[in-house]
């Protein structure tokens, strides 16, 4: 049999630069046809899926909306062999979520066509919120972690989603021993010097900017007086939280030391299970959904989707992976819907914040992505 993506023509089509401004009924129309033919072949390649589908209230090819598809529960993706849609041999990468102490990760398996369309969509989406042009390119971390290796930890693997927006790359901390970080101020003051007048990319882990970055520089009173720099931040947040830093308090301090507007300081979500999709802050601080994915929101008592002004359990939708069924995800994160289209910064479909975690849920670091080589799967 082959294993082949499906619908790989309709996949393409869907990552096109004007993501974000595709009338809401006519994407909702090609993602569910997209979905449905994700699911036909998942039925034919797996036996266990094919069970859950056929036991699903509703007909999938009876669907006439998104919401009326099969999902799996997040904590499904914890399995040991991970859920897999291709052999193992076709397998060139296993991403896992970080985890705390004695909690089992999310891990999700790639084929080369998945990996390619990952990239591909994170792509899409940054390039409408920062441009498609290169530019200098500073990341807050050391530089072990820009290695394209074939193993790459959380950071890394976010560092190399946007390398291909760098002219040139510097790293700004160091590594000592036992693995403890520090600023290399040399290295920093280079980069500052050179590009103080130019259009910039930054990007850390949010924690690690915060403690290593942010906090040194402010002790001793620096600011690098780079107001067009644009810096992406992910991941961290509970270390953050657990010290009361808030997200518009990380924001506006960051500015400060870099010497920007807090509006270019952008925080991004992103997890393992809805790989090459993120989920930006816009100019509103709301995120929003590329033509290729979508989020539905649905009530914790009834998971009927909600509207506007409603908060619910998040789903996650997306056409990019074939190699494993990450197609309709129910998360154990909760959001509230801000506008159903027509967000002020002017991108079409759903806007969005997160909330909080559904309450007792397992702690988990969506966006800590670790990759580790191929690995036995169930097929």
């Amino acid at each position: 049999m082959s294993t082949s993506s499906p619908g790989a023509a309709q996949i393409d089509a869907l990552l096109r630069p004007a993501t974000f401004a595709v009338e809401p009924e006519k994407r909702a129309n090609d993602l569910l046809a997209v979905l449905k033919s994700h699911l036909g072949v998942a039925r034919e390649r797996s036996p266990a899926f094919r069970n859950y589908v056929d036991a699903w209230p509703m007909d999938y090819r009876a669907a006439t909306r998104i919401a009326d598809l099969p999902y799996l529960p997040v904590s499904l993706f914890k399995s040991d062999p991970p859920l897999a849609l291709v052999p193992r041999s076709e397998i060139v990468r296993t991403l896992a979520s970080s985890s705390t102490t004695g909690q089992q990760p999310s891990r999700v398996v790639l084929d080369a066509q998945t990996a390619r369309r990952m990239v591909k969509g994170v792509a899409v989406i940054m390039g409408d919120f920062i441009g498609p042009q290169r530019r200098p390119y500073l990341v807050i971390d050391t530089p072990e972690n820009t290695l394209g290796a074939a193993e790459l930890g959380a950071r890394g693997a976010a560092i190399q989603g946007l390398r291909s927006f760098a002219t040139e790359l510097a790293c700004c901390l160091r590594s000592g021993p036992g693995g403890v970080l520090s600023l290399d101020e040399a290295r920093l003051e280079d980069f500052a010097t050179r590009f103080r007048d130019v259009e910039v990319l930054v990007y850390g882990f949010t924690y690690v900017i915060w403690q290593h970055f942010i906090q040194p520089l402010r002790a001793r009173g620096i600011t690098l007086g780079m107001p067009r720099v644009r810096v992406l931040h992910s991941g961290g947040w509970k270390r953050l939280t657990e010290q009361a830093v808030t997200p518009a308090a990380f924001a506006e301090t960051a500015a400060v030391i870099f010497g920007c507007t807090p509006e270019r300081i952008v925080d991004f979500y992103g997890m393992v299970e809805n790989v090459g999709v993120v989920y930006p802050d816009c100019g509103q601080r709301n995120k929003h959904v590329p033509a290729f994915a979508d989020v539905i929101v649905r009530d914790p008592l009834t998971l009927e989707p909600v509207g506007a002004g409603e908060q619910g359990i998040v789903q996650v939708c997306s056409a990019l992976p074939t190699s494993f069924p990450g197609f309709a995800v129910l998360t154990d994160d909760m959001a509230e819907v801000v506008h159903t289209d027509a967000c002020p910064c002017g991108r079409r479909g759903l806007a969005f914040r997160f909330v909080k975690r559904v309450p007792r849920s397992e702690v988990r670091g969506c966006g800590n992505v670790e990759t580790t080589r191929a690995r036995p799967v169930m097929s």
